[in-house]
Order: structure tokens, then C-alpha cells, then sequence
């Protein structure tokens, strides 16, 4: 597409029309993988959809019959197939289509090596750990419900949950639970139920069916829309044994839709045999501490102190008197000891004293200026001299000295 135009020299429609169609036709051939969608017959011509299994697009198919029927199995809508196709522009029509130069339906084997594959991606990106699940209330206002239409899974969780809660609330989409369809209905419900305040949690639920019915809950797009849902959501899907990878993301999986309906709501009658056992134990709790409380009370009013406070009184009156008297014996007992250490003292005073000298018989000769004659030589006649005895002094003269 390299004319040269301008508003005074444009090209027709035609031309324009032309040159797309020939710079498509150089584009060759290419292997696509899709579903099959809208499929439909005229002629020796079959048109079909082919639908992105993630994204939400799809492009035109046409297949010769002789194309078509030749694919054993022969592909039926919803199915996954894999197409060598050629894409074609029809410059009459200005329309843009594929044409299908072989099909090959996608077996149960590689479609388990692709969930295995998708799986494996979830795991490593942390989309399925432990941590990322959230607790379900204890008791949800309002449940979504997600399921199918006029199904068998809608009826069990809805009879199963208002057996166990009479009084608990539903809001319900039906939508498309197989099929082409499935996956864009889940995920647009699902995100209204996570738009909505009044949603406590989300239940996905669908019978059980072949690995073919159940592929919408393993599309990728579906599982990555419940693990950023911040509302709690449930996986029921299918049976014990079925194993979608929404079950991976989901915050709880039940095994089964009327498992969903246990998971999700508490049995009143189980509430209620709880709240009696625990009314009771909380009883038995409350009269033995009062019985406990009672007995220490009792035993406190039992002391002495308090059964009879007169007699405590009486008692330290006791203690006091006779602390006084051992303290009066005792001080009394110090008292005689240090009397006769005094007297014991005093008599060796008065044996050691000179009085007591004297009144052996002796005296002291003394000169006039007071001082104690001890020999009679230095003595001369004439001298006064003072001798005292026991009762008094006498003044006497020395007649004759010492020789």
C-alpha cells in the first residue's frame, strides 16, 4: 500500500480494497488454537467462531465441509480445537475472515498437559498458597450464589443452607456453567457479587460432568478473576473427585454444593446444643469459684481473730504482762548484780584504805607542811610533828632524835 493519493487524486474503494486483500494474502498460513463457537452450516461451506480460551476475542472461521467433516472427531460446539488457517479478505464484502485449512480437535491428554502446565504457573506465582485464603464470617448476611440454571446444584445449596439457618439470604445468578459462554458468565457475575457490600460470600457451584463440561472453571482468565476477588468465594464444583483450578485460588473448596452449604453456614441446632453447653460450663464455673470465694470466707470468719476478738485482746493482753514482768526481772536481776558488784567493790575500797590502817593500830606522822615522815632518821629535837590516828591527830615534839 504504497500509491501515492491526495484529496485531488484519491484512490476508489475498490483499489484500497484491492490492495488490503493483497497485502493480507502475503500473510501465509499460521496454526491458531481456539473454541469453537456459533457453529453453523450453508452449503458445502461450515462458518464457525473461533474464541480465545483467556482473552475475551474471537475471529470468523470458514471451513470447506469436506474440511470439516474429515477431522475424526468431528468438532462440535465448545469444543478446543487447533486450526491451520489462512486469513482472506473479501474486497465485495469489506470483511475480514479466516479460512480453515485443517482442524485437529485437542485430546484429553493435552488438555490435562495444559491444566497441568496452567497449574504450575498458578503454584509458582503464589496464587494458591495458604496464606492468600481468607476466613469465611461466621455467619454471612447475604450469600452470591453462582450456579447454573433450574440446576441440581442451585437446589442443594439453597435447600441444605436454609435447613441448617432458616433465616439466611441469597442473591443468585444463573448463568452458563459449560460451554462457550461459561466463562465470560462466571466472570461478570462473579464480578458483581465482588462489587456488592452487601455480599458476605461468593459460592461457585455446578454438578458434576466430564473434563470437557468442567474446562470453564480451569480457564485461566476465570481463575485469576476469583483469585483478585476480595470477597471470600467457595468452590463447589463437580464431585469429590474433580479437581478445577478455581479450587487452587478459591479460599475454600467444598467437595460438593451441599458440602458448600456446611462450609459456609453454621447448623442452628449445633449453635444451639453449643450455646447450652456453654451456658452450663459457664455455670459450673461461676458456683465453683462462688463455692471457693465461700469457703475461704467461711474459713476467714472461723480464725480466732474473728470468731472471738475479745479473746485475741485477752491474749495480747497476756503477752504484754508478761513481757512487763520478764522485763521487770530482768531489770531487777541487773540491778542485784550490779548492787553486789558496788558492794564487792566497796569493801575492797575500805580494806585497801588507809583508814582502815589505822584502825589496826597504827598512825601517820606527818611534819608541819603536810608531808609523811616514813624514817625517823633526818629527825631532829625540837621538831613539831603531827601524828593522826584513826579518831583524830595529836601534835607532839621530838625529844630525842634517832641515833
Amino acid at each position: 500500500m504504497t500509491a501515492k493519493t491526495s484529496p485531488e487524486q484519491p484512490l476508489p474503494i475498490r483499489s484500497v480494497l484491492q490492495m488490503v486483500a493483497q497485502w493480507i494474502g502475503k500473510l501465509g498460513t499460521v496454526w491458531a488454537e481456539g473454541q469453537i463457537t456459533e457453529l453453523s452450516s450453508r452449503g458445502g461451506t461450515v462458518f464457525l467462531t473461533l474464541r480465545d480460551p483467556v482473552a475475551n476475542v474471537s475471529a470468523r472461521v470458514t471451513c470447506p465441509r469436506n474440511v470439516y467433516e474429515a477431522t475424526v472427531p468431528r468438532p462440535v460446539d465448545g469444543a478446543r480445537v487447533v486450526v491451520l488457517v489462512k486469513p482472506d479478505f473479501w474486497v465485495n464484502r469489506g470483511s475480514f475472515a479466516f479460512t480453515a485449512l485443517e482442524i485437529r480437535p485437542v485430546g484429553i491428554g493435552e488438555l490435562l498437559a495444559r491444566l497441568e502446565r496452567l497449574r504450575q504457573v498458578i503454584v509458582a506465582e503464589g496464587l494458591a498458597n495458604a496464606e492468600r485464603k481468607r476466613r469465611l464470617p461466621f455467619l454471612p448476611g447475604t450469600i452470591g450464589l453462582i450456579c447454573g440454571r433450574d440446576s441440581a446444584a442451585e437446589r442443594d445449596v439453597l435447600e441444605n443452607a436454609r435447613r441448617r439457618w432458616p433465616a439466611v439470604r441469597f442473591k443468585v445468578e444463573t448463568v452458563a456453567v459449560q460451554g462457550p459462554y461459561a466463562v465470560g458468565e462466571v466472570t461478570e457475575a462473579l464480578r458483581r457479587f465482588d462489587l456488592d457490600r452487601e455480599i458476605d460470600v461468593i459460592i461457585i457451584a455446578r454438578g458434576g460432568g466430564s473434563l470437557e463440561d468442567l474446562l470453564p472453571f480451569s480457564d485461566e482468565s476465570l481463575v485469576r478473576a476469583v483469585s483478585a476477588c476480595r470477597t471470600p468465594v467457595v468452590s463447589a464444583i463437580g464431585h469429590e473427585q474433580d479437581n478445577p483450578l478455581v479450587d487452587l485460588v478459591a479460599d475454600v473448596r467444598a467437595s460438593t454444593p451441599t458440602d458448600a452449604a456446611k462450609k459456609v453456614v453454621p447448623d442452628v441446632g449445633e449453635q444451639l446444643a453449643l450455646v447450652r453447653q456453654l451456658r452450663d460450663r459457664g455455670r459450673r464455673v461461676v458456683g465453683g469459684r462462688l463455692d471457693r470465694e465461700l469457703s475461704w470466707v467461711a474459713a476467714l470468719r472461723s480464725r480466732p481473730s474473728l470468731a472471738d476478738p475479745v479473746r485475741e485482746v485477752e491474749r495480747r493482753a497476756e503477752q504484754v504482762e508478761g513481757l512487763r514482768d520478764r522485763a521487770r526481772r530482768c531489770l531487777t536481776s541487773s540491778l542485784d548484780r550490779a548492787e553486789d558488784s558496788l558492794e564487792h567493790l566497796r569493801a575492797r575500797l575500805v580494806a585497801l584504805s588507809p583508814a582502815a590502817t589505822l584502825e589496826r593500830g597504827y598512825a601517820i606522822v606527818q611534819l608541819p607542811s603536810g608531808d609523811v615522815v616514813r624514817q625517823a632518821v633526818g629527825l631532829t629535837s625540837g621538831d613539831g610533828l603531827s601524828l593522826r590516828f584513826s579518831d583524830g591527830r595529836v601534835e607532839v615534839t621530838v625529844d630525842k632524835p634517832a641515833t
